[in-house]
């Protein structure tokens, strides 16, 4: 039996993408995996640090570890309508938004490269958890927060207002699907490795699809007393055709956001941008 770490996130997407492939639902032949649930923004950290074998992470990420990690073909959370939204405690106007402090989920996430993307004035800037976003916002009318996952659902229920959906604001922009998250592989591993890992995600993803809408106690377990019909959202909006393989397309928007990473931050000669594939070549 071979043994890999493997981390991803507690959210209902994982869970069920991931349901089958560390449960034994699924045959893994000599593979086992050891699981680390965290969210997103300590995966990038244990990613940036290398601690991981295989893990999700978010595309913000992604060009501070592709030198040491590779980008799989299956498990990644792509879309269009999925992106993340900047909220406020009462009406503001998008021409204001620079006057606020912004309350982010993570330096190095796909959120915070959103936002920077619509708000390059934007300075004022602090970085939570993203469960912790919300009440951040309700404390403070000068406060606004951007929200991913589960909250993209339920911020109305508590008086607060979008100011902008920043995935749109990408969409339009690019015209390109949104690169949220994605599961990378050490470079080191080898090849034929990856590739067999990399078809047990996507046969873990198809037994999910093939038994859906059935919530699994797996992922009820891990989604925070979330209700049956949030959990049911959250996998309809980030589990799809891309989760199954990126494609064209997903690949294409990756290095679209990867472009516009290294613009933003004016990077001009590190090498990670010279790599000679973000992707693993698919089997």
């Amino acid at each position: 039996m071979i043994n890999y770490t493997l981390g991803f996130s507690p959210c209902p997407n994982d869970t069920f993408i991931f349901d089958a492939l560390v449960n034994g639902k699924i045959d893994t032949g000599d593979f086992k995996f050891n699981v680390r649930l965290e969210d997103v923004e300590t995966l990038n950290e244990l990613a940036k640090n290398e601690v991981l074998d295989f893990t999700k992470i978010s595309y913000g990420a992604l060009p501070l570890i592709s030198e040491n990690y590779v980008v799989l073909n299956s498990g990644s959370a792509l879309g269009k309508g999925v992106g993340p939204l900047l909220i406020s405690n009462g009406p503001v106007n998008s021409n204001e938004v620079n006057k606020y402090t912004i309350v982010i989920p993570g330096e190095n996430t796909t959120a915070h490269l959103l936002f920077s993307l619509a708000f390059p004035g934007a300075k004022n800037k602090i970085f939570k958890r993203y469960d912790e976003i919300e009440n951040s916002v309700l404390e403070s009318d000068n406060v606004l927060g951007v929200i991913i996952h589960e909250n993209r659902f339920t911020y109305m229920q508590k008086g607060l207002h979008n100011i902008i959906d920043l995935g749109n604001f990408w969409e339009e922009k690019t015209s390109f699907p949104i690169p949220l998250g994605g599961i990378v592989a050490k470079r080191r591993i080898n090849e034929n490795v990856l590739k067999q890992v990399d078809a047990l995600i996507k046969a873990s993803i198809e037994y999910a699809f093939e038994n859906y809408p059935l919530i699994t106690d797996y992922v009820k377990l891990h989604s925070q007393e979330m209700e049956p019909e949030v959990m049911k959202k959250h996998i309809d909006l980030y589990v799809n055709q891309f989760s199954i393989s990126l494609g064209d397309d997903g690949k294409k928007a990756i290095q679209k956001f990867m472009e516009i990473y290294r613009d933003i931050h004016n990077i001009t000669d590190q090498p990670v941008f010279l790599y000679p594939s973000l992707f693993l070549e698919e089997a």
